[in-house]
């Protein structure tokens, strides 16, 4: 049996410049792990808190000793000598010593440093890569494991944005018939394609915090039609070969019960809202369609999910938080046909993994995400395939720290489809 020798957490910084926490955790006194934590900056409210120090004299607030400390001087000792293979154990070891209902004690961040170096350790025992120790130690995945189509984020708006744009994030779906090599490549020659339109047509086409374009367009709209411009230019068939899809994040500018966007002077109602997605949806054929309402009408959201379910992915991130308790009511409320399944907003690898079983029990579509703040840590490329999903988001296809992502799951995908090699024999 493995042990937890030690637990060693340090300040780092993400891919906004702002800190995080990184975890060591060694085993058997030889063998050492490493895991860098993510960070949100559009935050659904019912999300795991991540524990910041708040000293303005300290990066505007934003460090994270606080967490580090914790993971070291809390943490850290009460795990020692345990086995990193019972994740789940230990996980509620962690959640137990924060005993607060969102992890605000201890910090969510903190946890899932922890949480996430135990997943890598547990492989590490066993001597797999992570996603084979996780398909082997859940069965979420069909053996072997299917790939999951990549949704890239080409057009930045709302937080992730310059601020023109309303909605969140403009994807393109390739055809989930592809291979995922050829996903990547179909992902790559259509977000070149975006700039080259948008140098045609004059737009600024500075990179957001996901890496896709931030343009000065006037409306939403607007962005929808200069990616079909750009798909147009390309070999590949909208409709066909590559998909529209949409994070609206609708919270954000959801203000007296109404919402309000620039395609629009006047504010939507709710009703309004709906029949206007009805529309979009006529228009564009959507393949996804991410947090379309605000996160805690549940009753609208049912009425969309009625309306465009069947022909659309209803997704839920800001409405569900990875959270066993509300996507168990987003089911019985059928208020989606898919979650976004985020481990920072829970805060530990075995409450995500529950609530990606309830999930797929039910028949929805899952899809593993990154964060807007990021690190170099694959982590996610391989719990994506180990559990099965049936999409991911990592962001565009640019920026170090989403590139990670991307090549982690070619170095998957070529391990998956190698022939074995007949054995050598002399002549």
């Amino acid at each position: 049996m493995a042990q937890i020798t030690q637990t060693l957490a340090k300040e780092i910084l993400d891919s906004r410049g702002i800190p995080t926490i990184e975890t060591t955790l060694t085993i058997d006194n030889e063998r050492k792990v490493t895991a860098s934590v993510p960070a949100g900056t559009s935050t659904g409210t019912h999300e795991a808190v991540e524990l910041r120090d708040n000293d303005q004299n300290r990066f505007y607030g934003k460090g994270v000793l606080k967490a580090v400390a914790n993971v070291n001087a809390v943490i850290g000792p009460a795990i020692l000598g345990k086995d990193p293979t019972r994740q789940t154990d230990v996980d509620q070891i962690l959640v137990n010593l924060d005993g607060s209902l969102n992890k605000s004690r201890l910090g969510a961040n903190a946890i899932l440093s922890v949480s996430t170096a135990l997943c890598k350790a547990g492989a590490l025992a066993y001597n797999l890569p992570v996603y084979k120790y996780l398909f082997a130690k859940y069965r979420l995945a069909k053996d072997p494991p299917t790939f999951p189509t990549p949704t890239f984020n080409v057009i930045n708006g709302g937080k992730h944005g310059a601020g023109n744009l309303d909605f969140q994030e403009f994807h393109i779906i390739p055809s989930t018939r592809m291979s995922y090599s050829q996903a990547l490549q179909t992902g790559v020659e259509v977000y070149h394609a975006i700039d080259q339109v948008l140098t045609k047509h004059g737009a600024i086409h500075s990179v957001g915090i996901e890496g896709g374009f931030a343009p000065n367009l006037y409306n939403n709209s607007d962005a929808l039609e200069l990616i079909l411009e750009a798909i147009r230019t390309t070999k590949y068939k909208y409709g066909e070969d590559v998909f529209l899809g949409l994070d609206v994040a609708a919270s954000n500018f959801y203000k007296g019960g109404k919402y309000q966007i620039k395609d629009r002077k006047e504010p939507f109602s709710t009703k309004e809202f709906i029949d206007y997605y009805k529309g979009l949806n006529d228009q564009y054929h959507l393949y996804t369609l991410e947090d379309p309402l605000f996160e805690d009408d549940w009753g609208s959201w049912t009425t969309l999910t009625k309306e465009i379910g069947t022909s659309t992915v209803v997704i839920g991130d800001d409405l569900l938080t990875t959270n066993k308790e509300r996507t168990l009511k987003g089911i019985a409320e059928k208020c989606c046909t898919g979650i976004l399944a985020k481990p920072n907003q829970i805060g530990t690898i075995s409450q995500a993994i529950e609530v990606i079983t309830i999930a797929k029990n039910a028949g929805w579509q899952v899809v593993v995400s990154h964060r807007s703040g990021e690190t170099n840590d694959d982590f996610i490329a391989d719990f994506a395939v180990g559990v099965g999903a049936h999409y991911t988001k990592f962001g565009a296809p640019a920026r170090g720290e989403r590139i990670a992502k991307y090549n982690r799951l070619l170095d998957i995908e070529s391990e998956l489809t190698a022939k074995p090699q007949a054995p050598q024999t002399n002549a």
